[in-house]
């Protein structure tokens, strides 16, 4: 037997899919799908903080443009050049120093890309029924489990 993939809901084998308390053996399948599902709260809240975050990083370089171009003019008009360029210099040190710490919310970001924004469901066709074997807002879990359901199908095909 060969186990395809395995997380604590889901185990795909060579012999068998057991997902969402059903228990689908390899032989039996004639047909796997997937399809789009119902968006849920928490693919919504998903998108909404994301989009949160964004605005959240975009802000402060916009507020540092309209600054640095207030602190132009206003040096232009006085002639001061040299406070301005202290302040400047000061702005671009401390914009240095805190990029590491951009890190974070970043990655934040990546891994709400990674689980996508809509909510996917696995399907298969067993003893003639379509049996939905599982539903999860997490695209990249779920492009896993389907890869590896693909693939027991594929070898199961092969050793008929």
């Amino acid at each position: 037997m060969t186990l395809y993939y395995r997380d604590d809901a889901v185990q795909v084998t060579s012999e068998a899919i057991h997902a969402g308390g059903h228990v689908v053996t390899l032989a039996d399948v004639t047909y796997v799908w997937h399809a789009r599902g119902p968006t849920t709260l928490a693919v919504r809240s998903r998108v909404l903080g994301r989009g949160v975050l964004v605005l959240l990083l975009s802000l402060p370089p916009l507020v540092a443009v309209v600054c640095v171009l207030s602190l132009a003019w206003a040096a232009q008009d006085r002639g001061n050049w040299q406070l301005a360029l202290v302040v400047l210099a000061g702005c671009a040190v401390a914009a240095l120093v805190l990029t590491p710490f951009l890190e974070v919310p970043l990655g934040w970001l990546d891994r709400s890309y990674d689980r996508g924004n809509r909510v996917h469901e696995l399907w298969v066709q067993h003893h003639g029924r379509e049996v939905m074997l599982l539903r999860t807002p997490d695209a990249l879990r779920f492009g896993q489990i389907y890869r590896a359901v693909q693939r027991a199908v594929e070898q199961q095909g092969e050793r008929r």
